[in-house]
């Protein structure tokens, strides 16, 4: 069979694979559908849940991959006449992402696991079934766009060098190098490269971005007219798919237990206590309960498990972060210096900064103006100044991306 025009979408029964599905089929695909079975955590007793939820018995399904949305991935590919499979990989989500998540909870961290799981567990487990069926490409419903170009230097203006020795053969011309792109999405509200900034060159030369060119409206507008109006009614994915989120806190109690700690403000007074640093991320208001208020966490001094708050707003802003570990997608590194924008969260702008190399494992970072809550364990996203402009549509390029560490 040539297998060339074959595809596996990883599909998650929402509108976005689902829509990516029928995209593809319409451009000549033969596209293949495949739902990850991720783990989801629970309390083996119930016992932690039902506190926070009530005496209804909790949803210990995982949000993303929950019994519905397998359903719904199911019916839509029997409709497009598209062959179907669901792969567990419990084990692994467990190991990678919700392992990982705890991990940086207990160094007092504030994790991203969707960058994680696109980084090392999603994108590889659905490539890895592509190269069992011997199939090159895979395709996911994420709002971004990729873009193949010769000499990868013209990506970082400044003088460069290689990432990882083994991408740039030393005796191939640089008119002659191929690398690809990560860009933004038309949909600039929905665009995803701040969650996809770690994907390396090998798999981002196979995958396919269906919905970069669409927004979010047009792809609903798609559903309708193919007969999907049910996903109008369906519920946007939430931050955290393996825990409910009035589940958090009896999580933390469970997986990290309590700690006692000293609140102190910025001079040093003490205010009161705290059950643990991990419950707090900087910049957070809410559940700080003084009186007095309102207060902001400032800073946590992890050594002595102490938690410094501020009713001054203004010190929770600052311009220089370091990041380590860090990746560039293009394998390219700045000598030096670049002039970049960054952002040090899914949901904000991107802010002018400079970017500065600093050794295999770090980065420093420093913004033209101070940057809120700069939160240890989040990451750190960059893009060039160069933007692909067609009309009115602007594509950023992201860099790559960063783990902010101070």
């Amino acid at each position: 069979m040539n297998n060339q025009k074959q595809i596996v979408v990883g599909m998650s029964g929402g509108v976005d694979s689902s829509m990516a599905l029928v995209l593809l089929k319409k451009q000549g695909w033969k596209p293949i559908g495949v739902s990850l079975k991720y783990a989801t955590w629970q309390d083996s007793q119930y016992q932690c849940q039902n506190q926070c939820l009530g005496v209804q018995p909790p949803n210990i399904e995982n949000a993303c991959c929950s019994t519905e949305s397998f359903k719904i991935a199911r019916n839509v590919c029997k409709k497009l006449n598209v062959p179907f499979h669901i792969i567990n990989v419990s084990k692994d989500f467990k190991e990678k992402v919700i392992n990982y998540f705890i991990s940086e909870l207990k160094n007092c961290k504030t994790p991203n696991p969707c960058v994680i799981c696109n980084r090392h567990l999603k994108f590889k487990k659905l490539f890895e079934f592509a190269k069992k069926h011997n199939i090159k490409y895979v395709a996911t419903g994420h709002y971004a766009r990729k873009l193949k170009i010769k000499n990868p230097k013209l990506q970082i203006p400044n003088k460069s060098k290689t990432q990882n020795p083994k991408l740039v053969a030393s005796k191939v011309e640089p008119s002659k190098i191929i690398r690809y792109q990560l860009l933004t999405a038309k949909d600039t509200e929905k665009d995803q490269t701040y969650s996809l900034s770690f994907l390396p060159q090998k798999w981002l030369k196979y995958i396919i971005f269906p919905l970069g060119n669409y927004t979010k409206t047009e792809i609903y507008k798609m559903a309708v007219q193919k007969g999907f109006e049910f996903f109008l009614k369906q519920k946007q994915s939430q931050d955290f798919c393996f825990i409910d989120k009035k589940s958090i806190k009896c999580f933390l109690e469970k997986e990290i237990g309590k700690k006692q700690g000293l609140i102190k403000d910025t001079k040093g007074n003490i205010l009161g206590k705290h059950f643990g640093l991990h419950f707090y991320t900087i910049g957070q208001r809410k559940g700080i309960k003084l009186p007095k208020g309102p207060y902001f966490v400032a800073n946590m001094d992890i050594l002595n498990n102490i938690l410094i708050i501020t009713k001054n707003e203004k010190k929770l802003y600052r311009k220089e972060i370091l990041c380590s570990p860090f990746h560039f997608i293009s394998g390219i590194l700045p000598e030096n210096k670049i002039r970049i924008k960054a952002k040090i969260r899914y949901r904000q702008s991107s802010a002018l900064a400079t970017l500065f190399y600093i050794s295999k494992t770090k980065i420093k970072i420093i913004f033209d103006q101070p940057q809120r809550a700069i939160t240890p364990g989040q990451f750190a996203v960059f893009y060039s100044l160069t933007k692909i402009s067609k009309e009115k549509d602007q594509k950023n390029i992201c860099l790559g991306g960063g783990i902010i560490i101070k």
